[in-house]
């Protein structure tokens, strides 16, 4: 590979790792893909945020391929993770602390599972108001993070797979496919609430967009190992 293969257009498939922002995995491969050619400038961007609370597939488009990154994006997506059942948070996942807790008394493995079968095809959902949707100029997590309450507006999302993997409550495990712009926070936390129990995401990992897998991703460390090698 030489510095015109990067300008041309590739496709790099990055396992991002906890804690980092997809912002954050772009810089760094930007910044190593310059240092490595001598390049003074070079186009590098990602087709589908991971909150730094998840971790998974990140598909980073470099040079002319970043024209095409909305079609990355539309592309249906496949997550695992954990729901805790009986709390909740203002952020639906480990952002922000535990705000209620509720009873599981009443929860049986029959009511998770027909439960599931409720969000099964075209649903509405209302996105977390800690997110990076834009309203009105304003990211929602910044006025959020102010604490600032604002009308969220709904959207059609499609899940077309919701299973529960293994249950050892108060966590269950799952494994979602669904259409671009679902949020499993929003999805942990209305499951809560049909449930009567409440819930939030403690675990998210992305594991495919389209026919691009994670097991084909590499790792930071490891694609600026095979990048120096080149």
């Amino acid at each position: 590979m030489n510095a015109e293969d990067y300008l041309e257009g590739k496709v790099l498939l990055i396992d991002k790792p906890l804690e980092w922002t997809s912002f954050q995995a772009v810089n760094k491969i930007r910044w190593h893909i310059k240092k490595k050619f001598g390049l003074k400038k070079i186009k590098v961007g990602h087709a589908g945020t991971l909150d730094p609370l998840a971790s998974g597939l990140l598909i980073i488009c470099v040079g002319k391929e970043t024209k095409n990154i909305h079609q990355y994006q539309g592309q249906e997506k496949e997550y695992t993770g954990t729901f805790t059942i009986g709390s909740t948070t203002p952020s639906y996942d480990l952002e922000t602390e535990i705000d209620q807790t509720f009873s599981t008394d009443h929860i049986t493995e029959t009511l998770l599972v027909e439960t599931t079968k409720q969000f099964i095809g075209e649903i509405d959902q209302t996105p977390p108001i800690f997110s990076a949707i834009k309203q009105d100029g304003k990211r929602l997590y910044e006025l959020a993070r102010k604490g600032k309450s604002t009308e969220i507006k709904s959207r059609k999302v499609t899940i077309s797979e919701f299973e529960l993997t293994k249950t050892s409550l108060p966590d269950i495990n799952f494994r979602v496919v669904c259409s671009k712009g679902t949020y499993i926070r929003s999805l942990a936390n209305d499951y809560g609430t049909v449930l009567n129990s409440g819930a939030h995401l403690s675990a998210l990992r992305r594991t495919r967009i389209g026919n691009f897998s994670v097991n084909d991703a590499l790792s930071i460390e490891e694609f600026i190992q095979k990048l120096k090698m080149e």
